[in-house]
């Protein structure tokens, strides 16, 4: 079937598994054409598109509820349900977005984007369910390493509990976004190899069934052995204990199999787990041999060859960290790498091959990786934790309880900060300076280029008087010229990079360039603007700020993160507190919602935030610049 025509999945109900087979293979077709162009997430798409075919067929979207555990793969859910047409704006400004989305489809009832989360959310849907007594079928799909998620484990134990109906799905694919690790995915590995449990338990069922006036003693010997044969037969002994049916494994992409375990499981009272074993990057050669997490989620390539188109450019700041992080580790043995599951995206698989001793990825664990960093630091370790700004939120309140508070020496390389544009709301790091910069005793610090932060890495490496965190961007640096030296720059203050008297701008990070070239177009209107890279976000340079207001210089702030909170909002506190009152303050920033997907700069240009309003702003501060403009 042509994937353009699908509409409604109820198409699925009346087909037989021949016609089911060429609807996988059209699909598989399509998403690899697709992604070719516009990037996505490959691999995981591939893997399901069987367990999605059968999801459909036997229960009935919307009102029966799937919700797609982080949502990398809920591609085939939306071709099925009528997005293929899109599909050409994947990820781009104003078209499909990348995770399931309620505004684009009632298909769509969980919005996602982080691990771990479809459980809670299934038990909620589940108990207004049951409120309601609406008996509606809800299915959260969650895969291996989202299973490793402590929310997810939090939600099995209350699941399983409360004896409520629903599916699991566990998409057991051996892989995220990078490989496995842990105790739970070891589990998970001996349970695939494991075989034999279900038919024997059902035979011995039976035989108990037939045994006369069952009862008594035979009872309890029987259950006894079942019980026995249930601990040596299968590692699903786990879930089962904590009260679920498990189910598996399944092969997931054997149709019959797929159908027969799900259509039981879907008659089954109480929580079921279904485990379903499938293939990342089914149907696709270089996907399949994916070991690096490659084709997990990547940008445009080759459908031939298979290889990923990349731009020539500027090294990215995760490889400008992972030299660094070398070349510090070669420095001091006491520097050690954490990572929560992101050895690749941060840069860390470099380090790990020189100093394997001393990287530690704990899986989607972001709660656990920042208190054993403060674990590490109580030692006299230098913890260096890698972790995207999004994600970083989700250990928050071990980062204000076990890291701060104790004033613990824990370096936070908080990659991705600022807008990263097509993973969107989800992963753009804009709310990490008003999450951190309140807490006491942590340092913030920001850099405007890439050489500038490999100096600031290695200065909150040498700094020994609590937490110190480097926020930096997500991509490739500016192609500045890279120092040879490592050196330590001076913490609490600002670098002047363009001199003026009428005006100021302080800019954080990526707004620096956008900063100088607004200066630049004011300077042709006969406005001197003084800019400054602001890369000490906490503390402030107040020596600085102190100096403006002297002068009574009227300031603008510029940062790429949310208004409310952030580095603008420090200034204008630093004043208040100050008992400064007439020295005029804008500021320019993230506006207060979420950021949608879609190209960077698109999204700049959305918000407004670019040096043509930067000039405008401060041609308004001036007094009669603005008027004298306008005539």
């Amino acid at each position: 079937m042509d994937v353009m025509t699908m509409r409604n999945p109820s198409f699925l109900k009346g087909m037989d598994d021949e016609q089911l087979q060429e609807t996988a293979a059209s699909i598989r077709e399509f998403l690899i054409d697709k992604l070719s162009v516009t990037g996505g997430h490959l691999g995981p798409n591939l893997g399901v598109v069987e367990l999605t075919l059968i999801l459909h067929q036997l229960y009935d979207s919307p009102k029966d509820k799937f919700l797609f555990d982080v949502g990398h793969q809920a591609y085939v859910h939306k071709i099925l349900t009528g997005r293929a047409g899109e599909f050409d704006t994947l990820r781009q400004h104003k078209g499909l977005c990348g995770f399931p989305k309620r505004s684009e489809s009632e298909h769509d009832v969980w919005e996602t984007g982080h691990s771990s989360t479809s459980l809670s959310g299934a038990m909620g849907m589940t108990l207004a369910r049951d409120l309601k007594g609406t008996g509606e079928h809800i299915v959260p799909v969650i895969g291996d390493g989202a299973l490793t998620g402590g929310m997810a484990l939090e939600a099995l134990n209350h699941i399983g509990d409360e004896q409520r109906d629903m599916t699991v799905i566990l998409n057991d694919n051996e892989m995220s976004i990078a490989p496995n690790v842990g105790a739970m995915h070891s589990m998970l590995g001996r349970m695939r190899t494991a075989g034999g449990y279900h038919k024997a338990k059902e035979d011995l069922e039976l035989l108990i069934r037939k045994v006369p006036a069952f009862g008594g003693r035979l009872a309890s010997a029987a259950e006894r052995v079942k019980d026995s044969l249930k601990y040596l037969l299968v590692s699903g002994m786990f879930f089962e204990e904590l009260g679920f049916t498990y189910l598996g494994p399944v092969d997931g992409h054997d149709l019959q199999d797929l159908r027969s375990n799900i259509r039981y499981a879907k008659n089954t009272e109480g929580p079921v787990i279904v485990h379903v074993v499938t293939k990342k990057g089914k149907g696709y050669a270089p996907a399949e041999n994916d070991a690096k997490g490659t084709w997990h989620g990547l940008g445009p390539y080759k459908i031939e060859s298979g290889e990923v188109v990349k731009k020539p450019g500027p090294p990215s700041y995760s490889g400008v960290f992972a030299e660094t992080m070398k070349r510090m580790a070669a420095e001091s043995d006491k520097l050690v790498a954490v990572t929560p599951a992101m050895p690749n995206g941060s840069g860390l698989d470099k380090f790990a091959k020189e100093y394997p001793e001393r990287m530690f990825d704990v899986g989607i664990a972001e709660q656990h990786a920042t208190t054993m960093s403060a674990g590490l630091a109580t030692q006299g370790m230098k913890p260096v934790l890698a972790i995207y700004s999004t994600f970083l939120q989700r250990g928050y309140d071990q980062l204000v309880h076990d890291v701060c508070r104790q004033n613990l020496n824990v370096m936070f390389a908080i990659d991705r900060a600022g807008l990263v544009g097509a993973d969107g709301e989800t992963h753009q790091g804009v709310f990490d300076i008003s999450y951190m910069r309140h807490l006491p005793n942590i340092t913030l610090l920001c850099p405007k280029d890439e050489n500038e932060f490999q100096h600031l890495l290695y200065t909150a490496f040498q700094h020994n008087d609590g937490p110190i965190a480097v926020r930096y961007p997500r991509g490739g640096g500016l192609g500045v010229p890279m120092d040879e030296e490592l050196k330590t720059l001076p913490i609490g203050t600002w670098e002047t990079l363009h001199e003026g008297n009428e005006a100021a701008i302080l800019a954080v990070g990526t707004m620096v360039p956008a900063a100088m070239a607004a200066a630049e177009k004011l300077a042709e209107k006969g406005i001197r603007t003084e800019v400054i890279n602001a890369r000490s976000i906490k503390p402030l340079d107040e020596k600085k700020l102190q100096d403006l207001a002297g002068r009574q210089v009227p300031i603008l702030t510029m940062e790429e993160h949310a208004l409310l909170g952030g580095f603008g909002s420090a200034v204008l506190e630093h004043f208040h507190s100050s008992g400064v009152h007439s020295v005029v303050v804008e500021r320019m920033g993230i506006p207060d919602w979420y950021i949608e997907h879609g190209g960077v700069p698109e999204l700049l240009e959305e918000i407004g935030l670019t040096a043509e309003e930067a000039v405008k702003r401060v041609e308004s501060m001036i007094p009669g610049r603005q008027k004298r403009a306008s005539s």
